[in-house]
């Protein structure tokens, strides 16, 4: 027989126990739903928010944040949430046309707009600072958050993207095997009517919504590219995507690109034979290792040791040291 203080131990345990399985994210602060009207065509798309109670009154920084490819606005993205209310940061997770696999779905304008759309929601509901107005996401949100920069880029402070495809074409290809489109290439046809070469016309789809063809435009748009060396090999996005776009930024800037060697080098044996010393930076923990950098001021982009990732913190302290000039409108 187990002794009655025993007994209370145990069952204290027990319960506290059962607190955490229940409550695995205390931290996590709760979400709230709301709803935009796209300016495009009146349909309405929902999105998640948290703002802390002072962004009433008080200029806050807004973190717009882009749900993934198969994904909607209801995703878990409870780490980048968490990071953003360690800041005060406004939070918003809108949606835009759920997963990508219809027509105004996969970087549209109309998704596109839904995005635009989401900034006027939270302008109009809190005091948002205009100069700190930042765009992230992962996977299908790194791309959106690539072509944002590539169309808008006058909307954000500063971009963060991580292991987004930017080059629909390509991407397509890579996931059709002996002629066949797989999952992904299945969802590109369904959203840009079908596979790239089909016609005219859905050629002209895949370049609109491939950021590769509109990073030139981003200017003085500070927008940091992510990606994992394994990505392409056990994850859904070549490293090629990340290193391309970031090409395109530098070109643009009339800086140097990355050579086709280093992107070969990185893509098949996975580190630099001849690494530049921009390539040993390390950012403090809980940065990942890093094993290609490269600086287009004031972009960059970073190929690290990691898959199909994202890592929160490392972005927002770079966001955070990221601001715009907004000059005050004299009339």
């Amino acid at each position: 027989m187990i002794p009655p203080r025993i007994r209370i131990v145990l069952l204290i345990a027990a319960l506290t126990a059962t607190h955490w399985q229940l409550c695995p994210a205390d931290d996590v602060p709760p979400t709230q739903h709301g709803e935009t009207v796209s300016a495009l065509d009146g349909e309405r798309q929902p999105l998640l928010y948290w703002a802390p109670e002072t962004a009433a009154t008080e200029r806050t920084p807004l973190l717009v944040f882009l749900h993934s490819w198969s994904s909607n606005y209801q995703q878990d993205n409870s780490k980048w949430l968490s990071a953003c209310a360690d800041r005060n940061w406004i939070w918003l997770h809108p949606d835009f046309r759920g997963p990508n696999e219809s027509p105004k779905a996969c970087g549209s304008r109309f998704a596109r707009q839904d995005v635009l759309d989401a900034i006027e929601f939270a302008k109009g509901h809190w005091n948002v600072d205009p100069e700190r107005i930042y765009l992230a996401g992962v996977s299908g949100g790194g791309h959106l958050a690539l072509l944002m920069a590539g169309h808008h880029p006058d909307e954000f402070s500063a971009v963060s993207a991580w292991v987004g495809p930017t080059d629909l074409a390509a991407w397509h290809r890579f996931h059709t095997r002996d002629g066949k489109p797989q999952k992904y290439a299945e969802m590109i046809e369904k959203s840009l009517g079908g596979p790239p070469g089909s016609t005219a016309a859905i050629d002209v789809e895949y370049r609109d919504r491939s950021p590769v063809f509109h990073l030139s435009q981003v200017g003085d748009l500070p927008v940091s590219i992510w990606a994992g060396v394994e990505d392409g090999h056990t994850g859904s996005v070549p490293i090629r995507h990340s290193l391309t776009a970031f090409n395109v930024i530098a070109a643009a800037h009339g800086n140097p690109e990355i050579p086709e060697q280093d992107i070969a080098e990185l893509s098949t044996q996975k580190f630099l034979t001849s690494p530049q010393a921009s390539d040993t930076e390390q950012d403090p923990p809980p940065g990942p290792s890093i094993l290609l950098r490269r600086h287009s001021d004031p972009s960059v982009v970073t190929i690290f040791q990691g898959g199909h990732e994202s890592h929160p913190e490392v972005a927002l302290e770079w966001l955070n040291t990221r601001r715009r000039e907004v000059r005050d409108n004299p009339h």
